[in-house]
């Protein structure tokens, strides 16, 4: 028998269901891609000029490990303004990604039990094989919203984390403030960790009405919350891998220090770009997300059941009845239109994700496909 020189932990990690659907994409002719979560709009000029001044400069080589002093300390600043408290040390990582990834690494022992929504991000599911963890995903279905008694039911002596991400990848729901003091509760009383992948928090599109939360974060009511953010979506930075962390001083400690052995350092001229690219506004590309957003669910829900999403840049509708979702994404793709199965996301084949993350005209060509199909 020939040896295997790959790990059981590589085999028990499945190939993102999303990127096959991006390889998909670079083969097809000019398809309707809703699949995606990449902004349309590209990076602003300011945060462009400021990575090549950066770069003429000579910031090239490495910083420290936890990020250049001038955004550290700017976002460590506007995150303790939002949060009403000193959040303590910020750690600049390689996106949201990489911050989850050391969280898990920085906290998970093998036999931890962590606790997050179904539908869910792919990668939490993922990165809790690798490092051993225990994922309990708890349904969420149909509302999206969260399960109070449902997550509390699942907390055992082993648990020790608790990942909330809102706005969610891939439903668009935003926790209300009901369900983030919920959540906290659950946390405080049962001592967790709280990771609050907030990603997408630029994009919430019920800010400022009376329906928004007026608590979004929990980090505003639990000091054990590590919140995690990025530059990615609000800046449409993806490539640059760019994101941040802060939280308890012992669990960004350990991640500062995972980092040396992992990522090394964020990439160091985008990272004094980030600094000019936080003197921007970003206002008209979050309105026209929401114009976006409400473009999607009116055009959808002539034919679909389907949640309005509350942020984020994604809509998750069920699938016509006496069909699974990979079922419907297979039809839709023959039609030239690429969309994410719910499958990919949850244990249930139920829904699919679509990404308005697109010009008005495919968006709107594509949900037109999309019902003439049901």
């Amino acid at each position: 028998m020939q040896r295997s020189f790959t790990s059981s932990r590589a085999a028990a990690v499945d190939a993102s269901g999303i990127r096959k659907v991006f390889d998909l994409a670079a083969k097809m002719k000019d398809p309707i891609n809703l699949s995606i979560g990449l902004p349309d709009f590209d990076v602003p000029d300011i945060a462009k000029e400021a990575a090549t001044a950066a770069i003429r400069r000579g910031d090239n080589r490495y910083t420290q490990t936890q990020g250049i002093a001038p955004l550290r300390e700017r976002l460590r600043k506007e995150l303790s303004t939002e949060m009403g408290r000193d959040v303590g040390e910020v750690l600049i990582t390689s996106g949201v990604s990489g911050g989850l990834f050391l969280a898990m690494l920085a906290c998970i022992d093998p036999g931890d039990e962590v606790i997050y929504l179904d539908p869910y991000f792919v990668m939490y599911k993922h990165l809790l094989s690798m490092t051993g963890g225990v994922a309990k995903p708890i349904d969420s279905y149909l509302s999206f919203e969260f399960p109070a008694e449902k997550v509390a039911a699942a907390v055992t002596p082993k648990t020790k984390m608790l990942i909330l991400n809102s706005p969610a990848n891939p439903t668009g729901a935003v926790l209300s403030e009901k369900d983030v003091r919920d959540a906290v509760a659950i946390a405080k009383k049962h001592d967790l960790l709280i990771v609050s992948d907030e990603i997408y928090e630029p994009f919430l599109y019920d800010r400022g009405t009376t329906t928004a939360a007026a608590v979004y974060s929990p980090a505003e009511l639990y000091a054990n919350t590590l919140v995690l953010r990025g530059f990615s979506k609000s800046h449409a930075m993806t490539g640059w891998r760019l994101g941040y962390a802060a939280g308890p001083a012992e669990v960004v400690a350990q991640m500062t220090k995972l980092q040396q052995y992992t990522y090394v350092c964020a990439p160091s001229a985008f990272q004094h770009a980030a600094v000019a690219a936080m003197d921007l506004s970003m206002t008209e590309a979050v309105a026209a997300y929401e114009r976006k957003r409400d473009m999607a669910y009116d055009l959808l829900r002539r034919k679909f059941e389907v949640e309005k999403p509350g942020g984020a840049f994604y809509i998750f509708p069920k699938a016509p009845a006496n069909t699974t979702a990979t079922e419907f994404c297979t039809r839709a793709i023959e039609k030239n239109v690429l969309m994410i199965p719910g499958s990919v996301f949850s244990a249930r084949d139920t829904h699919f994700r679509i990404s308005y993350a697109t010009s008005d005209d495919k968006l709107a060509a594509g949900c037109e496909v999309l019902c003439s199909l049901v």
